[in-house]
């Protein structure tokens, strides 16, 4: 990008894209509990497209719901942002931007009204994300004291040996996340033999992740097989959280290989680091919390607007924002809650 677009993406992109998340947060939150998860992400998808052609961008969207036939969702390649925009309002010229989204990461959370639903993005300039197909992807995820310490082929016991020695704790004080998932058995076996504490989670590995790397969490690692376009979303995470996340394609057909080769993937056992699921130089993560979560709290409502917690991040400069946020109703008597 140019100098220009470099100050234009740092300095006022990232907060252009915190209405992004907030807006998919409140559509969806004003679901939560009715058991309907296609309907929550529904609304979120439709409410984070809507807002995102108000951002001053050339925007294109590398991770999203989709390929076009799935609109009007944010399918895999659809350009978003004012240069696209329909009002024909561009007012260019715009940094060009690489999207990955997830308008509701964890759907089944937000149905039952479970903790740690989100609503999130991730932007960095144009081939500054990788291209992940929908396919599985085995990950760990570690925060910054433990990042050289692990690998991806290393026996789980040893693994949680090396991160307990980095953290100068017991292998026994250990909380690691894994998806409940019944793949995931013989690694909730080792897990516990090696004496380590293990929190199931039936969603949610995004947020997870990001846990994962922030001190005073409670949580330590997360280990697992888990969808590849959220490792690349935590992958963006962790760059801007000193954190690292190993991931590691599951392609176990010919029809995965040829989807992969279709996206320019052509080492199907390569272990991606941060840096390279997530390469930019500019990366800005967004997430507003839609139900309570470890990091932030869910979408309130009250009688005259609503209250939403949100994370920014970003790698240029590097900075991390808690933004708590009151959105209120028009009206002059409108009253405001603390």
């Amino acid at each position: 990008m140019s100098d220009s677009n470099d100050k234009n993406f740092e300095v006022d992109l990232s907060a252009a894209f915190l209405p992004v998340v907030e807006r998919a947060a409140i559509a969806c939150a004003q679901t939560m509990g009715q058991g309907d998860r296609h309907g929550s992400d529904r609304v979120a998808v439709e409410a984070m497209r809507e807002i995102l052609d108000r951002v001053p961008i050339d925007g294109r969207v590398v991770i999203g719901e989709g390929e076009r036939d799935e609109a009007p969702m944010l399918y895999i390649g659809e350009q978003v942002g004012m240069a696209h925009a329909a009002t024909g309002d561009t007012g260019g010229p715009f940094a060009e931007v690489d999207i990955a989204v997830d308008p509701l990461e964890g759907t089944n959370l937000c149905a039952t009204g479970t903790p740690n639903a989100i609503a999130v993005l991730a932007a960095a300039e144009r081939g500054g994300l990788l291209h992940a197909p929908d396919l599985y992807m085995e990950k760990l995820v570690v925060g910054p004291s433990s990042k050289h310490a692990v690998s991806l082929d290393a026996p789980v016991a040893d693994n949680l040996r090396a991160i307990a020695e980095c953290l100068n704790r017991r292998v026994e004080d250990l909380v690691v996340i894994v998806l409940d998932r019944s793949r995931h058995e013989q690694l909730i076996a080792e897990i516990r033999e090696a004496g380590a504490r293990i929190r199931l989670i039936g969603d949610g590995d995004l947020s997870a992740g990001i846990s994962a790397a922030v001190r005073g969490s409670g949580v330590h690692a997360v280990i697992g097989t888990g969808g590849a376009p959220e490792g690349v979303l935590v992958a963006a995470a962790m760059r801007c959280l000193n954190g690292e996340i190993l991931a590691r394609l599951v392609v176990d057909t010919p029809e995965k290989e040829e989807r992969c080769r279709s996206m320019g993937i052509t080492d199907m056992k390569r272990v991606y680091r941060a840096a390279e699921l997530a390469s930019g130089k500019h990366i800005v993560f967004a997430a507003t919390g839609v139900t309570d979560g470890t990091l932030m709290k869910g979408v309130r409502f009250f009688g005259d607007g609503t209250r939403t917690s949100s994370l920014i991040m970003q790698t240029a400069p590097q900075r991390i924002q808690f933004i708590d946020t009151i959105h209120l109703q028009p009206g002059s008597d409108v009253k405001v809650r603390f």
